[in-house]
């Protein structure tokens, strides 16, 4: 089974990954994750993509795509969940193209449908553990101690594109580079809309019930 899960930042697409991983063998594989990982560790692709997400851009597809593709050669028979990648038709095109050279299907593509005000509340309001990553919510899940992270005592912040003129930058972003993917995948007859206000475990059944479906048929 290989799942794209697309959707705005903030939709919950790192949620409903984490319930996936938690119930199958699924492999998570976050653009997000891999270009933060590289930046803590101060790597040359970490300083690159530092330079454009604390702007609000994307990182430009050629990095991206070689990326992807270095791990999914590693191990083409297992089954992945993409989350955040792709973000444009380009990307799609290039994944497609990896795929069929490695003998590998596209499933579905799910995508999380929430209003910007609430991905805003979401994500400004999120705090991370410069330590272990541990995720905090100003709100919904603040840590006991203001700024200190529970599991390790690590300092609690807050990521330079999780503050508020970042995040309608990226949403502007969305709306002029990543939707069109809808439209893409609606044409080939992958794409399926989920209600991204919900819980990540009931986005997570409701998926399971599409993939079902789909296999019914």
């Amino acid at each position: 089974m290989n799942l794209i899960i697309v959707g705005k930042p903030g939709a919950g697409k790192g949620s409903v990954a984490e319930v996936f991983k938690e119930k199958s063998d699924i492999i998570h594989l976050s653009t997000g994750d891999i270009f933060r990982k590289e930046m803590k560790e101060h790597t040359t692709l970490g300083e690159l993509a530092l330079s454009y997400i604390g702007k609000g851009q994307l990182v430009p597809d050629s990095v991206t795509n070689d990326i992807i593709y270095k791990i999914l050669e590693k191990n083409p028979s297992g089954s992945y969940l993409f989350d955040g990648y792709p973000r444009t038709v380009n990307q799609a095109e290039c994944l497609e193209q990896m795929m069929e050279k490695l003998n590998m299907k596209l499933d579905l593509v799910c995508d999380l449908e929430v209003k910007d005000d609430l991905v805003i509340f979401r994500l400004s309001g999120r705090r991370v553990c410069k330590s272990c990553g541990t995720i905090y919510h100003v709100i919904n899940h603040p840590p006991k101690k203001d700024g200190i992270c529970d599991v390790c005592n690590g300092e609690v912040i807050q990521r330079a594109d999780d503050k508020e003129e970042a995040i309608k930058a990226r949403l502007n972003v969305y709306q002029n580079q990543t939707k069109p993917l809808i439209d893409y995948y609606k044409a080939k007859g992958l794409l399926r809309s989920v209600d991204g206000d919900q819980s990540a475990l009931d986005v997570y059944l409701d998926i399971m019930e599409i993939l079902d479906n789909e296999k019914g048929r």
